[in-house]
């Protein structure tokens, strides 16, 4: 917000006075100064999200020490910066949302997850399987439907979305958000080195999500064991071990 308003000003400032200092005139001046505004908004937005990575740094460490109490005020601390670039207040609640929902805190996780960005899935599943264990079933649909819509390639949502359906008796229904999953493509395997693949990603977000089912891999559950570097049989040249006579 305020990055926007000062790369608006910056881009008149430099509108204006290329018309009035030089030849160019006032339909001249335009481009220089959207150009000098959209470079200011890069800059300051860059620098606004800088400072809430930090941030979020801290609060990871907070979190893997079990510190869950210091990791909300630490993310309620990062709000000085949401005046200042869009996106950034949504972040926040989805984070201090994630943190009580884990904690079991429902009634204080609710109104967080409900300000969390749309695109955020794990906080918006978060939000369905909240309100549908606070038996508001109309609710949580309405929220995963939209949740689905927003992170088509996320199967973990669709199989909460199914899971909440066919638990209320809604078989059909179910049946028809799965095979919507299936004609959805699906989220591949990032190139970036050292990126995490999403089926860990997945499983991270299991533990908050009811009912969640992480799927298996392609090529049967031993592709999974033999990526991680695991021999498929035990070694043939174990020592054998013979039981102790019994007394």
């Amino acid at each position: 917000m305020y990055n926007l308003l000062i790369s608006i000003a910056i881009g008149v400032v430099v509108a204006l006075a290329l018309a009035l200092g030089t030849n160019l005139g006032i339909a001249a001046a335009i481009f220089p100064g959207l150009l000098a505004a959209a470079v200011a908004y890069f800059v300051l937005a860059r620098r606004t999200f800088k400072k809430v990575e930090a941030v979020f740094e801290v609060v990871q460490r907070e979190a893997q020490a079990q510190k869950f109490d210091k990791a909300v005020q630490t993310l309620q601390g990062g709000f000085v910066h949401a005046k200042w670039q869009f996106l950034v207040a949504s972040q926040l609640h989805a984070q201090i949302g994630m943190l009580l929902y884990i904690r079991q805190d429902l009634d204080a996780a609710l109104p967080h997850l409900e300000k969390s960005f749309s695109r955020h899935w794990i906080a918006r599943g978060m939000l369905g399987a909240a309100r549908y264990r606070k038996r508001d079933v109309a609710g949580a649909t309405k929220v995963l439907e939209e949740a689905v819509k927003a992170n088509k390639k996320e199967g973990l949502l669709w199989s909460v979305y199914a899971w909440i359906l066919e638990k209320e008796g809604r078989h059909e229904e179910a049946i028809k958000v799965l095979a919507e999953a299936r004609r959805r493509p699906r989220r591949t395997r990032s190139s970036r080195p050292g990126s995490r693949p999403p089926e860990r990603e997945e499983a991270e977000a299991r533990q908050g999500l009811p009912g969640a089912v992480v799927p298996v891999p392609p090529r049967g559950p031993s592709a999974a064991v033999r990526g991680r570097g695991l021999p498929r049989r035990p070694p043939r040249d174990l020592p054998r071990v013979n039981a102790a006579p019994e007394r």
